[in-house]
């Protein structure tokens, strides 16, 4: 079987690096005349996202502002699939036997690097959460990274101490809760008089902001945020119950 694997592998390999080797069929790296680079749209990204809203970091603002509905049901797929595998594995049933689970201390350097980490790691994950309007970053690298944070508490000591801190209840509503922010967040122009997600209106809400370019600016920080809650969320819960059967106790 591994022979067999390794050969299709091999063989599909072979045939995606057939597939770009043309280049009538597959632009060069960094062509300026390949279509996504000479496409009208993508020229207007590239000279006017600076001007709408102040977002020196044209990726940020193409995802949350530019393709906010998008990112939005995108955030809502993030969301419906953690329920979903909630739905499908979370077992309330108490078994005859017990997971067998080491119930032993953890290792003094292990616990001790954790404990220095974690807080470092959620830092991190803040800033990137933040720092996503001038570099690589934004909601989802955020939450992935804050979500790793509680995934190490659990590996390190076990899935009890890690939902003291952050418990199932609290995930799924978190999950929720950024839905809904990201949500608010195209319904308070509607209110205005503007259209859903177009957050320039909301320099009449927002402090700081003298501005349409300045709201659109914070506004997608917000939506940012929003999609920190589902991903973290979403990615500790769907960790907690492979790794305890659906049980939401004992695990690795």
């Amino acid at each position: 079987m591994k022979v067999l694997t390794g050969i299709v592998v091999t063989f599909v390999g072979l045939l995606l690096l057939y597939g770009v080797s043309d280049p009538e069929d597959f632009p060069a790296w960094g062509d300026p005349h390949s279509p996504a680079n000479a496409s009208p749209i993508s020229q207007y990204f590239i000279q006017k996202t600076i001007r709408d809203s102040e977002v020196p970091n044209m990726v940020t603002a193409v995802l949350a502002d530019y393709r906010g509905y998008d990112t939005m049901f995108e955030t809502v797929v993030v969301f419906v699939a953690g329920i979903a595998i909630f739905g499908v594995i979370r077992s309330y049933e108490q078994e005859d036997v017990e997971l067998q689970v080491s119930r032993r201390r953890p290792d003094v350097i292990p616990k001790r690097t954790v404990r220095l980490l974690i807080p470092i790691i959620q830092i991190f994950a803040l800033y990137v959460l933040a720092h996503g309007h001038s570099s690589p970053g934004g909601g989802f690298q955020g939450g992935v990274i804050m979500g790793a944070s509680f995934i190490m508490i659990a590996l390190v000591w076990d899935l009890e101490t890690a939902l003291k801190r952050f418990s199932e209840k609290l995930a799924i509503a978190c999950a929720g809760i950024g839905i809904l922010i990201y949500a608010a967040f195209g319904l308070v122009p509607m209110f205005y008089g503007d259209e859903f997600l177009n957050y320039g209106i909301l320099y009449k809400v927002l402090p700081a902001t003298d501005s349409r370019e300045m709201a659109r600016y914070y506004a997608m920080l917000g939506v940012e945020v929003g999609v920190m809650f589902t991903v973290t969320s979403v990615m500790y819960l769907i960790y907690a119950l492979l790794a305890t059967r659906g049980r939401m106790k004992g695990g690795l």
